[in-house]
């Protein structure tokens, strides 16, 4: 008998505890109690990086500053993945109650949203959203406003650093780190990131309290996770899951009954083949993105990773040679094993060419080809080949 994933019912619930008046509750509370819930309820970025939520705003809180910046991350350009699209669309409130959550505990006055270029059409109305909470903000004496920052449709600007340039009128490219923008980010100033929905389970965590929020998950990944469920599958959309679920469970629900692989965490993220879907549990120690894409037993995974490879090529900045050069180089190289004028052989050259660029790779886009190439070539080796 399977466990079907426990489908949960927080960041698109209904209002029945308006996201302002979360805010006006949090601001009653002391600022340390607020982090350290965050802290207590396990919440991670939900953007892909995965680090500690509580941990971020504590860093925050703590820098001297004279001007400190919150920023909501909502360059959602990773393939396969439209969560944040949705919940600015369908419960924007309760992103920008997180955002003034954390300006109010880490004392930073101006806040963006870095919307991506594609969602362009989400302008008219996040800009009503944000009249509203002005008028809010006056009501609870919150000192902060929130202005939108158009990107232009670049990948690596879903890297924090590599984001804030491109606000600074920079081209978009990673910056060095360290220093980290939460010690010196835009303009130079403490800068919090935080993803659409990382922000919007701040409220939920404040609103439901940690004790509670981390009921749901795994010991390892605390909460529920949206999914930007797409590909073969009859149940294709935004599902909000509980963390912890087998493969072979999220499968069971949301595949097509011929499932040969998954990919999770989009084309940054892992493929998982199905002789691994009773071992694997999805979000423990793994992405959380949030893109799954399934592919049934009529896909080539071969056309998948070259696909990605392309993407990948064209999406680089680049700035660093391992990046620039190698996934081109990826690229070229599975094509000359399939026509043939390379030896199969040569695909493990090109897994230690993967693995360089993850060690030496500048930011997230190089570092993370490894992710989909590897488990692609290792899980379906054969279809690189023939």
């Amino acid at each position: 008998m399977t466990n079907i994933p426990k489908k949960a019912d927080i960041l698109f619930s209904a209002y029945s505890v308006e996201p302002y008046q979360i805010l006006k509750d949090a601001m009653k509370r002391k600022k340390e109690d607020i982090i350290q819930e965050l802290l207590d309820s396990g919440l991670r970025g939900r953007g892909g990086a995965g680090f500690p939520t509580g941990m971020k705003w504590k860093f925050g809180a703590a820098e001297k500053a004279d001007q400190k910046y919150v920023i909501c991350n909502a360059d959602e350009g990773e393939p396969g993945t439209f969560k944040d699209k949705k919940l600015l669309t369908d419960v924007p409130r309760k992103t920008i109650s997180g955002m003034a959550i954390c300006a109010y505990v880490t004392g930073a006055t101006k806040g963006f949203i870095y919307l991506r270029a594609e969602y362009r059409y989400l302008l008219a109305s996040l800009e009503k959203e944000i009249e509203v909470f002005e008028q809010k903000a006056k009501e609870f004496g919150l000192d902060f406003e929130i202005k939108i920052f158009m990107g232009a449709g670049a990948y690596v600007c879903g890297e924090e650093t590599a984001l804030i340039e491109s606000m600074e009128g920079k081209r978009g490219e990673p910056r060095n780190k360290p220093p980290y923008p939460i010690q010196n980010g835009y303009l130079g100033k403490p800068t919090i990131v935080n993803n659409v929905e990382t922000l919007a389970s701040v409220s939920m965590v404040c609103r439901l309290g940690a004790e509670e929020y981390k009921k749901l998950g795994t010991s390892d990944q605390k909460g529920s996770k949206l999914f930007s469920i797409s590909g073969d599958s009859p149940k294709e959309g935004v599902h909000e899951l509980e963390l912890g679920m087998k493969v072979s469970d999220f499968v069971t629900e949301y595949g097509d009954g011929d499932t040969k692989a998954i990919q999770v965490g989009g084309v940054a993220g892992y493929c998982i083949p199905r002789k691994k879907f009773e071992s694997t549990i999805i979000g423990e120690g793994q992405t959380t993105g949030g893109s799954t894409l399934i592919f049934n037993s009529t896909r080539s995974m071969y056309r998948v990773l070259h696909n990605y490879l392309d993407f990948y090529a064209e999406e680089s900045c680049g700035q660093c040679t391992p990046c620039r050069v190698g996934c081109q180089q990826l690229l070229k190289g599975i094509e000359a094993v399939k026509a043939g004028t390379k030896p199969p052989k040569y695909l493990d050259q090109l897994m230690k060419l993967s693995n360089t660029m993850n060690l030496t790779s500048k930011c997230g886009l190089g570092q993370s080809v490894t992710n989909s190439f590897t488990t692609i070539v290792e899980n379906f080796r054969e279809e690189m080949i023939f």
